[in-house]
């Protein structure tokens, strides 16, 4: 899994953009203006890959204690974002692609039920 199919794969998804509006570096992903993903172009050139995304605070405290390679959200809130680390083998691809799309649903569920309806979601 490469920088390339996570991009694609989210922009893939309706109503999703993408932006630098933190640096050159920073690649963030929305959907209606709200970020469910972001990452560092420069982790990806120095071999240690990783993507902040949004969690149920629930969830992702399950998933810090199954999963070595996720951690609490770097630069994020920590309640509300994982940082999952692509470069440890230990994550299928499959399982990655849930995790965004999990993250993505959760920033539509939180939309108000007009806007879901105004962009068809």
């Amino acid at each position: 899994m490469n920088i390339e199919d996570i991009r694609n794969y989210c922009l893939g998804k309706r109503h999703v953009t993408e932006h630098f509006p933190f640096d050159k570096d920073t690649l963030v992903f929305k959907v209606a203006g709200k970020m469910f993903l972001l990452t560092g172009l420069k982790t990806w050139e120095k071999g240690n890959p990783f993507l902040n995304l949004k969690c149920d605070p629930e969830y992702a405290e399950a998933l810090r204690s199954d999963y070595e390679s996720i951690q609490p959200g770097y630069h994020m809130s920590k309640k509300h974002w994982n940082s999952v680390y692509l470069n440890h083998n230990e994550l299928q691809p499959q399982f990655v692609l849930k995790l965004i799309d999990d993250s993505y649903n959760l920033i539509v569920d939180s939309l108000t039920k007009k806007l879901r309806q105004e962009l068809d979601l």
